[in-house]
């Protein structure tokens, strides 16, 4: 019986010697390994069980206290989850980070080594997931009842590997080895309709009802990952759905020998959870990223009807028990989703259940573009969704019989709004759909939730004003900087103490230090330690030796044309022509870094790489440059990475055209690690402009305004090639073959940009772009004034923690209080 207790005492301890003791349980009694048989995997999984042991605990208190108060809930539907590796954070927000790497140390193991072996969950494409992620961590941290719903996809976004300077996609496989932080609800299942027909019926009263019949369904297995709160004992929910099937295998066709047609039903129901975004440009993955986004909806909301129905009977309820947020379009068929359930199974009449449905579910849009924004083939949706067809008819006829209310004949405006597209092949607006079928509607930056009212919802806006509202992007501070760089954090705490990590408001105490001599060395001398980091990662798989003194001039984003990775890549060209035509020059020494993925099916973003590539092999081979200039592309950018160069930066890259960005959340992460901004006046940089003060910020080029104006009068980027000598050089060095043998390669890259009417303006830009980079290098020979300015960038950006975001979204969206 005493050994039982201590048993349960090690499994709880928060101290080094009770953690050590468990790790070496698992490593015996849970993995049955000894010295002989222990691998890398083994060690790491026993730590992760040992964390793991600790969570639990107060996993299950936080879930019973949330039963016993009978909390309101948040539901976050997103597609995207792009967690990262966990261990870190896990043990940060435990508190226990040392004591972990003491007990390491006293089994013999390195902390690094452990952590290293741990694979990034990419189960996301760019900032939507991380935003989720940073989202959890939040809701967490607050004390908010929330559970992130996603997919627990056996291949994330893809590993990129650069072959000759192209990306070349291979699978991630990020489950190989299993993943030991979640743990698998065999229990937790639910059957996902797909196919059949809407059938018609009346029932006993005479009343009009209407069954999905025939369909062939898929399995939802939950997958469950603990979310802990930041040293508040508070462990949320992540549940992954997985598919199958439930049969697993057709035993006559087996019998009779026909074994692919066997199981041919269980593969395609797999398939749904096999791959982050299936390429659509195909009818058959279309088909399946459809199924994806319904598979998510319809299991999330079977659970979480679920979870209501233990302590509710009364459906008019549901509004003061659960929140549902949309992470952008693609869970937004929660929309006619629970009308099914509220009509077609509960029996509520049409108007109680869209009152209950409207003001359960709320919609973040997350684009400008309008080609960015979903719209599904009425055709496939048809023959996937039949009665979620019918439910969408029937919520555009009764949107345009109140439209036309306030309209009056206005057709055209009619057509604008409609939720389904008119023409002989229409489609359903997933957007429209969202705005008329939730109570809010927001957008992630001042600018962006301006731009859609005035622009791409204008009519929307019109007709429903209350309903729209901004709710600004932030970042965790937990993983974006006391974990991705611990010297800066323990610095500050050391001046400051610990609670700027739950209130980066406070973080701006320390803008008193910035005349302490002592303070700004060390906050000098971190910068360089984590720019010496990534110079030693660079080395290792780069083959490139870069001069840590250099200006670490970064840019990290999905490779994109509006993010106009393109410029800084002809801005890098200009800068070698600058030294090759001057050598004596004297220039401030810059290594330009920039990392990212395209995606697979774009032309033009993958050539970008490829471009970016060739110019990187060019410069940094080239002794002239040695000590004056260097520019990478690192491969395969992911969280890990990106915790690697955010510590390192010196400028932070933020130039996108005008009008185009939602929000950015890198540009956050490098403001609160002491980079400084070069950017237009887009997203979110509107904002840090604000906070950090327009001396602390370089900011460039044209604005929204000065875009659609250029638009307007007419744009020729032939008169800024001819009126900008470096820029012509630039551009006639890509179509003369000096990056590459093939001369022709970036054609495409030049007819973009002369023939196709360089619809991002990096022309319009580029003279501006230069004359603000040389006022970089003014700033950065002045190492004191320099590192002033970051310090203030780190100082005033406490706005922008995701904590003030989730508070903004309980207060005025969700009405959920906070439980910590």
């Amino acid at each position: 019986m005493i050994k039982k207790e201590i048993n349960a005492d090690l499994r709880k301890g928060m101290d080094t010697e009770s953690f050590r003791e468990d790790i070496r349980n698992h490593l015996r009694y849970t993995l049955a390994k000894d010295s002989y048989s222990t691998t890398e995997w083994d060690h790491y999984k026993s730590v992760v069980l040992a964390v793991m042991d600790r969570l639990n605990d107060r996993w299950v208190h936080t879930q019973q206290r949330y039963y016993r108060d009978d909390v309101k809930r948040v539901y976050y539907i997103s597609m995207e989850f792009l967690i990262g590796r966990l261990l870190d954070n896990m043990l940060v927000n435990l508190g226990m980070q040392q004591a972990a790497a003491d007990a390491l140390e006293e089994l013999g193991l390195d902390y690094d080594m452990i952590r290293s072996s741990e694979l990034d969950a990419g189960l996301g494409n760019g900032g939507l997931g991380r935003l989720a992620a940073c989202f959890l961590d939040s809701m967490a941290t607050m004390g908010i009842p929330a559970v992130g719903y996603g997919i627990r996809y056996d291949f994330g976004i893809f590993t990129q590997s650069i072959v000759n300077g192209y990306q070349i996609e291979k699978p991630d496989l990020w489950l190989q080895y299993g993943n030991p932080w979640d743990i698998i609800r065999p229990k937790i299942q639910y059957n996902v309709p797909f196919y059949g027909e809407s059938h018609a019926y009346h029932d006993d009263t005479g009343r009009l009802r209407f069954e999905w019949q025939h369909t062939r369904d898929a399995r939802a297995m939950a997958y469950d990952t603990p979310i802990p709160g930041f040293k508040n004992d508070v462990v949320n929910n992540l549940r992954l759905w997985k598919a199958s099937s439930p049969t697993t295998i057709d035993l006559a066709s087996f019998n009779q020998g026909q074994y692919i047609e066997a199981v041919k039903e269980t593969q395609l129901n797999e398939n749904i959870s096999r791959v982050l975004y299936p390429n659509d440009k195909v009818f058959v993955g279309q088909e399946l990223r459809l199924k994806q986004e319904f598979f998510l909806v319809s299991a999330s909301m079977q659970d979480l009807l679920r979870r209501f129905r233990k302590t509710n009977s009364d459906w008019r309820k549901l509004p003061e028990k659960v929140a549902i947020q949309c992470n952008d379009t693609h869970p937004n068929l929660a929309i006619p989703e629970l009308m099914r359930v509220l009509i077609d199974q509960e029996g509520l009449e049409w108007e109680l259940a869209w009152e209950i449905t409207r003001k359960t579910i709320s919609y973040t849009n997350h684009t400008i573009l309008p080609e960015a924004l979903e719209k599904w083939p009425v055709s496939l949706l048809r023959n996937l969704l039949p009665r979620h067809l019918q439910i969408i008819y029937e919520i555009n006829r009764r949107f345009m019989k109140e439209v036309a209310l306030k309209v009056g004949d206005d057709r055209s405006k009619m057509g604008r709004v409609s939720i389904v597209g008119e023409g002989e092949n229409p489609v359903v607006h997933m957007a429209h759909l969202g705005i008329v079928g939730s109570h809010k509607t927001n957008g992630v930056a001042a600018l962006h939730s301006d731009l859609i009212k005035k622009t791409l919802f204008r009519d929307f806006y019109e007709i429903y004003p209350d309903r729209f509202t901004n709710k600004t992007n932030g970042i965790t501070p937990r993983r974006w900087l006391r974990q991705c760089n611990p010297e800066l954090a323990d610095l500050i705490t050391g001046k400051i103490g610990e609670e700027w990590v739950t209130d980066l408001d406070k973080i701006r105490k320390i803008e008193s230090f910035i005349d302490d001599k002592a303070f700004m060395k060390a906050f000098e001398e971190i910068k360089l330690k984590n720019k010496q980091h990534l110079a030693d990662y660079i080395l290792e798989h780069n083959n490139v030796k870069v001069n840590v003194h250099s200006m670490f001039d970064i840019q990290i984003k999905r490779i994109h044309e509006y993010k106009r990775q393109l410029m800084l890549t002809l801005y890098g060209i200009a800068q070698y022509n600058r030294i090759k035509e001057n050598p004596d020059l004297d220039v401030v020494p810059r290594t330009i870094i920039l990392a990212g993925k395209a995606a697979p099916g774009y032309t033009m973003a993958k050539l970008f790489i490829k471009l970016m590539n060739d110019v990187g092999e060019k410069i940094n081979n080239d002794p002239d440059m040695e000590g004056k200039l260097n520019f990478l592309f690192l491969e395969n950018y992911s969280v890990t990475l990106a915790e690697k160069m955010i510590p390192a930066a010196d400028l932070s890259e933020q130039i996108s055209t005008a009008g185009f960005e939602a929000s950015g959340t890198g540009n956050m992460k490098f403001a609160l690690n002491g980079a400084i901004t070069i950017g237009t006046l887009d997203g979110a940089n509107v904002e840090i402009l604000e906070e950090v003060g327009k001396e602390n910020i370089f900011i460039f080029g044209l604005n929204v305004d000065d875009v659609d104006l250029m638009r307007h009068e007419g744009y020729d980027p032939w008169e800024y090639y001819h009126a900008q000598p470096e820029l012509k050089k630039a551009l006639d060095q890509l179509r003369d073959g000096f990056f590459n043998q093939e001369k022709h390669l970036y054609q495409p890259i030049i007819d973009s940009l002369l023939h196709n009417g360089d619809y991002f303006l990096v022309l319009a830009d580029f003279e501006a772009y230069l004359k603000e980079q040389e006022k970089v290098d003014d700033l950065f020979r002045n190492k004191d004034e320099w590192f002033r300015k970051a310090l203030l960038n780190t100082a005033r950006v406490g706005k922008f923690s995701s904590d003030r975001t989730i508070k903004d979204y309980a207060d005025e969206i969700w009405k959920v209080k906070t439980h910590s």
